[in-house]
């Protein structure tokens, strides 16, 4: 099978990138994490291994995102969440598996949520639940709450290239999504977590919580304990695909 692409016109005329392959099964649907792109090593490992067993798959760039419309300043958590919708909604037909990834995780729990008829399962890789209130906000050095008082925005330095920028915005938004807070998340479907245990950005233990929260039974959290944050490693994405072959 081979790859189509296109652009999704969204309602404030913002477009964004997609890539697809058709095939058999509930679509599998990529979800990227915060100021990564469709184009990244598990992203691409997915669509070769689709394209090789014939089954359905989409990925894509959020808002702000990649090869996608918009500035990244502007997104927020409301705006990925309606996009990942869109993309369910627009993209696919039937029952879905969606593999979300560091942010993607949050996004995909979101998504599952809102569309409980349409996701079939989850798989998480290094999930970042509440990041903007559970493990950014808390890092935030004084010279960054005061940039953020006085313009807005805070430039968050990163060891994967440019620093971020962290708008006021982006933090009061995320803050309106939580979901660890809550006694019960009530996603029933099953779901598979890797998690790498020398993660510098998401603790394997915020994973877990995320784990221990979910209302349903069928959940499996898988610690790869010399695994790091992108669990981009040739035997890292053998597990993901694995993963995704269970569950699809």
């Amino acid at each position: 099978m081979s790859e189509e692409s296109g652009y999704l016109a969204r309602p404030d005329g913002a477009r964004l990138a997609w890539r697809r392959v058709a095939g058999e099964g509930p679509t599998v649907v990529w979800l990227g994490g915060f100021k990564s792109d469709m184009a990244g090593t598990k992203a691409l490992a997915l669509a070769d291994w689709a394209q090789a067993a014939g089954r359905a798959y989409v990925r894509f760039d959020y808002f702000g995102h990649g090869e996608s419309d918009g500035d990244f300043r502007d997104g927020t958590i409301t705006r990925w969440r309606e996009d990942a919708l869109a993309v369910i909604d627009e993209l696919t037909w039937g029952e879905t598996v969606l593999v979300g990834s560091s942010m993607g995780g949050w996004i995909a729990c979101l998504a599952a949520m809102a569309r409980p008829e349409r996701v079939k399962a989850l798989a998480l890789i290094a999930p970042a639940p509440d990041f903007t209130e559970k493990l950014m906000r808390p890092e935030i050095p004084p010279q960054g709450l005061a940039d953020l008082e006085r313009d807005g925005v805070w430039l968050r330095p990163s060891e994967y290239g440019e620093p971020y920028p962290i708008t006021r915005a982006l933090l009061e938004d995320g803050a309106r999504w939580s979901i660890l807070e809550a006694q019960e998340i009530p996603i029933e479907v099953p779901v598979r977590i890797l998690q790498g245990g020398e993660d510098p950005d998401v603790p394997w233990a915020h994973a877990l919580e995320l784990a221990n929260g979910l209302k349903g039974r069928d959940v499996v959290f898988t610690l790869v304990k010399d695994g790091d944050h992108r669990l981009s490693r040739p035997q890292d994405i053998a597990r993901l695909i694995a993963t995704v072959e269970e569950l699809a």
